[in-house]
């Protein structure tokens, strides 16, 4: 823990080290007093895993079973995009003897691991087929002049402000497919067998049940949306382009960052949109303000309701678990469109 709190010092500004390094000088005697930190004498787990935010944390829950400590940077009700980690958590990332991350997704965790951690390194953007922004709406050339014109001003509005997160040219939010959360988890057993590799078997016939039971979500979402009376989605942000394989799609208010403002031209588009395809729903999340949504849908004359980007843990009985999360999903989807 001293080494960990050292490095911290020597990556923080000189405000920051003049207060760790108070708390270093009393870790330092705090250890020398009892003789022994942590570790299996505390009862906690010798192997620790970090991962970068929700999804990403129930895969490796998954996959590495009980003997595994695994912990969240992202705390519960936290927006991913906005992560900023404190002293407590890039500790965790020093400490972590697996890490799994998306390149590009947060790009204050990307600086931890590039600074401070020597574990086996996880990577989402690797591990999973990402689709291109250009790939975000194949498979709709039948589509409305007002879609069309939708997109359009979305475009004009990315290219000329941007948002900051730093996604590049890939959509990040492959966590709503469930085939592509599949292949994350053969990845993670991968990386949890390099560090422990009498428990590789293990770790892969983790992965082989949680695929099975990805591959039924995957069906329901087939059956489910096969049949619908409209198949355009209006929602806060692009978050969902990768469900557009089940023959959905999806127009984002804002970009894809959720915060991102969008200009009175999108808005306009949008109204255009909701009026030419009979869409009754304009849907809010659950991690950002619903005040986009509110409005748009006030000015339309339609419902809103809740689609969840599942970037954070849920609210009820079934908060944290993805499958329960996605099936919400799915009915809401439903519901909206007529299916």
């Amino acid at each position: 823990m001293i080494l960990t709190l050292l490095r911290i010092v020597l990556m923080s500004s000189l405000a920051t080290r003049s207060r760790v390094l108070p708390l270093v000088a009393a870790g330092a005697l705090l250890l020398a007093g009892c003789g022994t930190s942590g570790g299996a004498s505390d009862g906690g787990s010798d192997r620790q895993a970090v991962a970068a935010f929700y999804p990403l944390a129930w895969v490796t829950e998954r996959v590495a079973g009980e003997d595994w400590e695994v912990s969240n940077l992202t705390q519960p009700g936290g927006e991913p995009h906005d992560l900023e980690l404190g002293i407590a958590q890039t500790a965790d990332l020093d400490e972590a003897d697996v890490v799994v991350f998306e390149h590009e997704f947060q790009p204050a965790v990307d600086e931890a691991i590039d600074n401070v951690s020597d574990a086996v390194v996880v990577d989402a953007a690797e591990a999973v087929e990402l689709r291109s922004i250009e790939e975000q709406h194949e498979g709709h050339a039948e589509q409305s002049e007002d879609e069309h014109a939708a997109e359009e001003a979305h475009a004009e509005d990315d290219a000329a402000e941007d948002d900051g997160h730093g996604h590049g040219e890939t959509d990040p939010h492959f966590w709503q497919d469930p085939l592509l959360m599949a292949d994350l988890a053969d990845a993670v057993a991968e990386g949890l067998a390099e560090v422990d590799t009498e428990g590789a078997a293990t770790y892969q016939a983790n992965a082989d049940e949680l695929r099975a039971e990805l591959e039924e979500l995957d069906a329901e979402f087939s059956e489910g949306l096969a049949r619908c009376e409209r198949d355009t989605v209006v929602v806060s942000h692009e978050a969902f382009g990768y469900l557009e394989r089940y023959g959905l799609h999806f127009v984002g208010i804002a970009g894809l960052s959720p915060d991102a403002e969008p200009t009175p031209a999108v808005i306009a588009e949008l109204e255009e949109l909701i009026a030419s395809e009979g869409i009754t729903t304009v849907f809010s999340e659950r991690l950002a303000s619903p005040a986009m949504a509110e409005s748009l849908a006030s000015d339309t004359g339609v419902e809103t309701a809740v689609l969840d980007p599942i970037e954070g843990p849920g609210e009820g009985d079934d908060a944290s678990d993805y499958v329960a999360l996605m099936q919400q999903n799915l009915e809401a989807l439903r519901r909206a469109n007529g299916c």
